[in-house]
């Protein structure tokens, strides 16, 4: 394809992608609807709390892990069991403690 002929070349602000016209992410955004943005910014948001759920339930089993088991084997037994489930329970009760603490501060200030 020869580009300065303009021949097979794409308009501006597009991108071939295996043989394919893809606008640049900033072109598609600026031709979304409110409605769309709306919709895309409502997906973003949920996306990233899905992240940060699983990121924040592995820092519970990294830390729980390494409080609780003493030696891998091929199953755990009742102590490590007990210890894993109690650490976790406590991570989840003191978050869901700091959570509602802030949603009160939150709340008062916006009054």
């Amino acid at each position: 394809m020869n580009r300065k002929s303009g021949v097979g070349a794409c308009p501006p602000r597009m991108r071939t992608h295996a043989g394919w016209k893809v606008p640049s992410p900033t072109r598609m955004m600026a031709e979304l609807g409110e409605a769309d943005e709306a919709e895309l910014q409502r997906l973003v948001a949920a996306e990233q709390q899905k992240a940060q759920f699983t990121a924040q339930v592995h820092h519970f089993m990294e830390l729980c892990w390494d409080k609780c088991v003493e030696k891998p084997g091929n199953r755990l037994d009742s102590r490590t069991e007990n210890c894993l489930s109690s650490c976790v329970d406590r991570f989840i009760d003191t978050t869901l403690a700091i959570t509602s603490r802030f949603a009160q501060i939150v709340q008062k200030g916006g009054q």
